[in-house]
């Protein structure tokens, strides 16, 4: 339970044990807590003594520290890679198309959609969506924290209305999701988390923004985190279009695998390991050549999880709209499933670098061009895991 003195809440508390999914300002009843971004621009809890009942319930539902779940989850999870039949609709996908699959069912039978968007000023948010256009919208990869607000709230009363909802998510924020909606809700709930490598901050974001439209001079019309048309699936380039002309960059991307800005929680997150908190757990199916030969064409492949019952009537809906192959889960262990990454000892001196002498300054030594392709990095480190267990 929070304390009514706030200096109770230590520093190391809010850095590492918050992965900013919003849920508690969501649930607290006296609406005494509010999302405040921290000077790296990530967003944190804070406290209104005065509105404060001690009710304890922002406890309850944070996913921070209630990573058990409520629900009967399988041994381990069934593992298979997937291609969606249509093209086009892989083709507007960031892998394979599992989540337009997945999500087609539930809007075919008058369900909603949760995901994240660009809005129109190229912030990630979580929205909600009850047809296909809108639903196309959350197709693609955000490599930049979504903002949760209000959205818990309105997945909750969707139920109440007798909806089916499918939310997707990072695995902070399905469960964050799976804590606030009551049990008797759940039947009619679809979670499906997404492995996460770990959120950047959206001040970062908007500030390489702001420097690709001041380098090129002009109005930023969209933005593509992982160009695969032009580039294929395994490669990562960003695109971003300034007054109708494409400009392609690795900046971002080198920012964001080099871990310095990645939320400090994402370090010590509870859920990168095979305990997923999705009914259904989707990703990249990085390392695919390795284990199902002749599968990738370069178009894109997900690698599908199925973690539970729920999850596995779902995958049966959606079957005959996609190409699968059942694989052994031990051949699909990315990094993120297997555990945390460590917080670079180089992650400090970036923000100092940051804030003393500006963002391009930084982005000089943290900016550089990546050489290998991450399928190349993701192949290499299945290897490696394989030929260790023989």
């Amino acid at each position: 339970m929070y304390k009514k003195n706030k200096k109770n809440v230590s520093h190391d508390f809010k850095l590492y044990k918050c992965c900013g999914c919003e849920i508690c300002a969501d649930a607290c009843p006296t609406k005494a807590i509010v999302m405040k971004e921290n000077k790296e621009g990530f967003k944190y809890p804070s406290i209104d003594n005065d509105k404060c009942i001690n009710c304890g319930k922002c406890l309850k539902v944070c996913p921070m520290r209630n990573s058990t779940f409520r629900v009967q989850k399988y041994e381990k999870p069934i593992a298979f890679a997937v291609k969606h039949k249509n093209e086009d609709d892989r083709s507007e996908s960031r892998s394979g198309g599992i989540f337009t699959a997945l999500s087609d069912v539930v809007l075919n039978n008058n369900g909603v959609i949760y995901g994240c968007i660009l809005n129109e000023k190229f912030e990630a948010i979580h929205f909600r969506a009850d047809n296909k256009e809108i639903r196309n919208l959350m197709r693609g990869s955000k490599y930049v924290q979504s903002s949760m607000k209000g959205i818990a709230n309105q997945v909750v009363e969707d139920l109440k209305n007798d909806k089916v909802v499918m939310f997707t998510g990072t695995g902070c924020q399905v469960q964050g999701i799976r804590q606030v909606v009551p049990i008797n809700l759940q039947k009619n709930l679809l979670l499906v988390d997404i492995v996460c490598h770990g959120v950047p901050s959206p001040k970062i974001w908007r500030e390489y923004l702001q420097y690709m439209s001041k380098k090129y001079n002009g109005k930023i019309t969209a933005v593509d985190f992982r160009n695969k048309k032009d580039y294929g699936w395994k490669d990562h380039v960003e695109t971003i279009e300034i007054n109708g002309t494409k400009h392609d960059s690795k900046v971002y991307t080198n920012l964001f695998y080099n871990h310095v800005i990645i939320r400090p929680s994402c370090f010590k997150c509870p859920y990168k390991n095979l305990n997923r908190p999705g009914d259904i757990t989707i990703a990249d199916f990085w390392g695919i050549d390795d284990v199902v030969s002749g599968f990738n064409d370069n178009k894109g492949v997900s690698l599908v999880l199925i973690n539970d019952n729920i999850g596995k009537e779902y995958f049966e809906k959606q079957k005959n709209d996609i190409i699968f192959k059942s694989v052994e889960l031990e051949k699909t262990l990315q990094p993120p499933l297997k555990g945390n990454f460590i917080e670079p000892s180089n992650r400090k001196k970036f923000w100092h670098i940051y804030y003393t002498k500006g963002f391009e300054k930084a982005i000089e030594l943290y900016g550089v061009i990546r050489k290998a392709s991450i399928e190349d990095k993701f192949r290499r480190k299945v290897k490696n895991l394989t030929n260790k267990r023989k």
